[in-house]
């Protein structure tokens, strides 16, 4: 019986970038073998669409010196397209020994260059390095979404224990809602009904204008827990920051409505 051997590879792939055909076919062979899967470009421009139409992509290796644009602008173009929540990567080929250009691409991002021609077995570690990086930094960002959506769970879990408080009370979220309009502050608007006693305590403080910090003092809770809730009333209200907020809570006759609209 003929034992079929699955070759295991690297989730993360590698963009190779070069002007010069062959060593773009000698390098992605070369990290085939070596169990990475490996996404080819002749120029930036050609790179960009690679890289944009593949998130799987973690690793660029491109040459400094090419002529539309160099590795350095390239680079800044995919982390513009990236942003914050794709993270990657970069090595630098270069056929020149340029101290400067060395010390410009480092400082722009790149993490490692490499001299032409490459020793290819120093280029696996280096790759193979970078790779490691890559994965501990995708756990870390995945732990924090986790932690951060938990967070989120107790914020809410501690709202609706706030709510059967309230009930308990005689005191429905409706009632309390209504209750806790000030005559000063006039009818509460109708967007805001739809929040819980809490929700509505932090959106009254943030309308008077306080930070974060300082309704985490007045509540007894931490400071990330305002700017959850601060999220939530925003998402609830629809209302996109907290000037729009403050001025739906707020009188148009009050010095400090006047205050958000004079110009």
């Amino acid at each position: 019986m003929e034992l079929i051997v699955t070759k295991s590879f690297s989730e993360v792939k590698v963009l190779v970038v070069d002007d010069q055909p062959l060593i773009v076919e000698q390098l992605s062979e070369f990290l085939e073998v070596q169990g990475y899967h490996c996404v080819t470009a002749h120029s930036t421009d050609e790179a960009i669409v690679r890289f944009t139409a593949d998130e799987a992509i973690g690793l660029v290796l491109c040459d400094l010196h090419m002529p539309d644009r160099d590795g350095i602008e390239l680079v800044h173009a995919l982390k513009d397209i990236g942003g914050r929540q794709r993270i990657f990567e970069a090595i630098m080929l270069t056929g020149r020994a340029d101290k400067q250009d060395v010390i410009r691409a480092l400082r722009e991002g790149f993490a490692d260059y490499y001299q032409k021609p490459m020793d290819l077995d120093e280029l696996l570690e280096g790759v193979r390095r970078l790779e490691r990086m890559l994965l501990e930094r995708k756990a870390n960002l995945q732990d924090l979404g986790t932690l951060n959506q938990r967070l989120q769970d107790l914020a809410g879990s501690i709202d609706e224990l706030y709510q059967d408080l309230e009930k308990a009370r005689g005191q429905g979220v409706h009632r309390r809602a209504t209750d806790a309009v000030d005559e000063s502050d006039g009818e509460l608007p109708a967007a805001f009904e739809k929040l819980s006693p809490r929700q509505l305590e932090v959106a009254r403080l943030v309308s008077k204008g306080k930070t974060n910090y300082q309704i985490a003092c007045e509540l007894g809770i931490t400071e990330n827990t305002v700017k959850l809730y601060v999220s939530q009333v925003l998402r609830l209200t629809h209302m996109h920051n907290r000037t729009q907020l403050a001025l739906a809570l707020t009188p148009s006759s009050s010095p400090v409505h006047q205050r958000f609209t004079t110009h």
